[in-house]
């Protein structure tokens, strides 16, 4: 598992999955990414998928940093966290 990537899935989701989901697991898992930083609960799961579909094609030691620093305030805050 690394710090920046998509949050890995349970066991039970992959099965109900679509084929294009699935790809956004074909980078290594993290704690931390965009739908984190970007809207949490306010996001829908397709959303959620494009958005870790971007991160893992796109994805530099940049924006590692950048997501990093970006998730301390959304933690503290809980923006987007029912």
């Amino acid at each position: 598992m690394s710090l920046v990537g998509p949050r890995p899935c349970m066991f039970h989701e992959w099965a109900l999955y679509d084929p294009w989901q699935k790809r956004r697991l074909d980078v290594l898992p993290g704690c931390t990414g965009l739908w984190q930083v970007r809207g949490r609960s306010r996001v829908r799961f397709d959303e959620m998928v494009i958005l870790d579909l971007y991160y893992a094609h796109r994805g530099t030691l940049f924006t590692d940093g950048r997501l990093m620093l970006q998730t301390v305030p959304v933690m503290l805050l809980g923006h987007g966290a029912y």
